[in-house]
């Protein structure tokens, strides 16, 4: 093998590495032979110099190769995934599942938990009564067979070399780093199986990604990478300079998919940006594995397979096929909601102009719904409710949002937080497109 610390200090100098020594270095991490210390130096080095396209490839296939791969060609129809790179109350996946397989493709899904502000699927489907979202190589293929659709978290085989890097760049400050995060999420998605794959880069105060040319960059950077490893894939920028849907926690989003699903109208709280945005990642997938011929065709399939309850049956399939209780989710008030239910109220009147989201996010924390590091314990109960976002009026004592919380001793200060977080101005302000810019593979 070659020498770690030559290839450290190779990348340290801005050299490019060659294939064969990143995929070395990758055996050795998951060997054992790259001490944790020289894994860390080599993700430092990469965050400062980046990666050239064919660097980020090889890293890819390294980490690809590190683990098993799914072989999903006995299972009919296109296999179709879709990856958010994070925010809060993305709950998206849980309605954009069965609404995809409920038009007709297959969705293969391997998602993960959530970690600092950002929320993760996972987390929330295990919301639901014995819903196992660790499913054997044998049993994902199965679910996805007969039911259109199956959702699991990361194995142990898959990717092993991606765990073991995630866990180094989450506490030494190298998340942010696009060759890393490329790298990260494509070996995932062609080791789970998928034939065609759609992004959803998140941009804003919620996101990894703050500005837009950075989600740019990231979007340009994932659809290349693709394209190097035939794996045909496609690009959405949005929004996440607010939480998604009204609801941010993990049972409360599980709700909130469920009244999308069902076509049910909450009085108390609405959002109609959960469901836009799920019906253009649908059309854009749908278009992608040639069920349809146009965007506004897959459009017009998802909203009839939403309205006509095929993709709440589908639903409902894949919680029983995944052991979960389905009178949980035909009633949703079985999914429990914290105890303590507070409202933090307006303190001025006026329009609701900028949310730090990351700082609710941070909020959910407080409260118990997240983790800092992956080992943390969380209380999917908790969680908030909003009334008002971004562009209301909103009058002094108006409620913003709903806190379902298990203890009271820390609410005053997470209320502080919140009221930091939220700003109300005289005037009102634009709020910013949901779907910023789209990206196609050329």
């Amino acid at each position: 093998m070659v020498s770690p610390s030559w290839i450290i200090q190779k990348k340290r100098d801005c050299q490019e590495l060659k294939s064969s020594e990143l995929k070395a270095f990758i055996r050795g991490i998951q060997s054992g032979d790259v001490a944790d210390y020289q894994a860390t130096a080599f993700l430092m080095a990469t965050y400062f110099t980046g990666m050239t396209l064919n660097e980020t490839v090889a890293l890819t296939e390294a980490m690809l190769e590190s683990g098993e791969r799914y072989d999903l060609s006995h299972i009919s129809g296109p296999k179709v995934d879709k990856h958010s790179t994070g925010g809060v109350g993305d709950k998206v996946s849980l309605i954009l599942a069965p609404l995809a397989s409920a038009c007709g493709l297959k969705v293969p899904m391997m998602s993960g938990r959530g970690l600092g502000h950002s929320g993760g699927t996972i987390d929330k489907l295990e919301s639901i009564p014995g819903f196992n979202v660790n499913l054997s190589s044998e049993k994902f293929q199965s679910v996805l067979a007969h039911i259109g659709c199956a959702m699991t978290a990361q194995t142990e085989k898959i990717a092993p070399a991606d765990k073991k890097l995630y866990s180094l760049r989450d506490v030494t400050g190298t998340v942010e780093c696009i060759p890393l995060i490329t790298a990260s999420i494509l070996s995932k998605k062609l080791a789970e199986g998928t034939e065609f794959l759609v992004l959803d880069v998140k941009v804003g105060s919620g996101a990894f990604m703050k500005t837009r040319g950075a989600a740019r960059n990231l979007a340009k950077t994932l659809i290349q990478v693709a394209k190097k490893l035939n794996l045909p894939c496609r690009a959405l920028l949005t929004s996440m300079n607010q939480p998604l849907g009204y609801a941010v926690g993990n049972a409360i989003e599980v709700r909130e998919s469920i009244e999308i699903l069902k076509n049910e109208k909450n009085e108390e709280f609405s959002s109609t940006d959960l469901k836009e945005l799920t019906l253009q990642l649908c059309a854009q997938m749908l278009n992608l594995g040639g069920i349809s011929r146009t965007i506004a065709e897959g459009r017009k399939l998802a909203q009839l397979r939403l309205a006509d309850g095929s993709a709440w049956q589908v639903f409902i399939d894949l919680i029983q096929a995944q052991g979960g209780d389905p009178s949980a989710i035909i009633d949703s008030k079985k999914i429990p909601l914290a105890p303590i239910e507070v409202q933090w109220k307006a303190k001025k009147r006026g329009f609701i102009s900028r949310m730090d989201t990351e700082e609710i996010g941070k909020i959910l924390i407080g409260l118990g719904g997240g983790r800092k590091k992956l080992s943390d314990s969380i209380d999917h109960r908790v969680g908030l409710a909003f009334h008002k976002k971004l562009g209301a009026k909103i009058q002094i004592d108006e409620p913003i949002v709903t806190v379902f919380a298990t203890d009271s001793q820390d609410l005053p200060a997470l209320e502080a937080s919140f009221h930091t977080a939220v700003e109300i101005s005289r005037a009102r302000k634009s709020v910013p497109k949901l779907v910023f810019e789209n990206y196609t593979m050329r």
